[in-house]
């Protein structure tokens, strides 16, 4: 059976859960926590960092979007790439605008520095960092909204990573109640097409224990 080494409020881990089942494989998970750098795991992936992909054969596959890659080439049902060279080109674009930027900018100020320091106990949330995170999602917010109003969805007119790709960053986000939703309504459109998607229920299924989502999270019409 196909392993996915994960952690719930891993941006990426949840881009490849979600890619996963739009491929409609068949997967196990398992919980890791980074920071408790198990041997083991180690082993898997010397970064230390989630998700790690472990196919039924036995190859190993690390980072989210090499991931989404291998799973592009190697089960080409579902593409989640368009076939149009400069179309890809401007979804993978978009990839690593939220992988890289709206994952440092966003999720790293607000899900690491509010839930994931609490979690390891190593140090205490920096405030300014908070801030400068919340002023930020709303930047990137009308750029989704943006981008939602002159396309069917984010990087052209089908469904790819792209859209997984912002989804998994936003719903770490959601989890902790950090989007300001009504703020944005052409971004939470979208969102709620995303969430209607069979491949992100589970998403919406997760639950730290002792951090329970806001009601909204797994409400499909808000």
């Amino acid at each position: 059976m196909r392993t996915l080494y994960h952690f719930p409020l891993s941006g990426p881990s949840r881009k490849v859960r979600i890619a996963l089942r739009e491929k409609e494989l068949d997967f196990d998970l398992v919980l890791e926590k980074p920071w408790e750098r198990r041997a083991e795991f180690i082993a898997l992936n010397p970064a230390g960092e989630v998700p790690v992909l472990v196919e039924p054969h036995g190859t190993v596959l690390a980072d989210g979007q090499a991931i989404c890659e291998f799973l592009e080439e190697v089960y080409p049902q579902r593409p989640l790439l368009p076939r149009d060279a400069p179309a890809r080109a401007e979804v993978r674009r978009l990839v690593g605008w939220f992988d890289g930027k709206f994952g440092r900018e966003v999720t790293d100020a607000l899900v690491g520095e509010k839930m994931l320091k609490r979690m390891t106990r190593r140090d205490t949330p920096n405030s300014a960092l908070i801030r400068l995170g919340l002023t930020a999602i709303r930047q990137h917010l009308d750029y989704i909204g943006e981008l939602a109003e002159r396309r069917r969805w984010l990087g052209g007119d089908e469904f790819s990573l792209a859209d997984i790709s912002a989804a998994a960053h936003l719903s770490t986000v959601d989890y902790i109640g950090d989007v300001p939703w009504s703020d944005f309504e052409p971004a939470k459109d979208w969102y709620a097409r995303i969430k209607s998607r069979p491949s992100f229920r589970p998403i919406l299924a997760d639950h730290v224990p002792g951090a329970p989502p806001p009601a909204h999270y797994a409400d499909l019409d808000f």
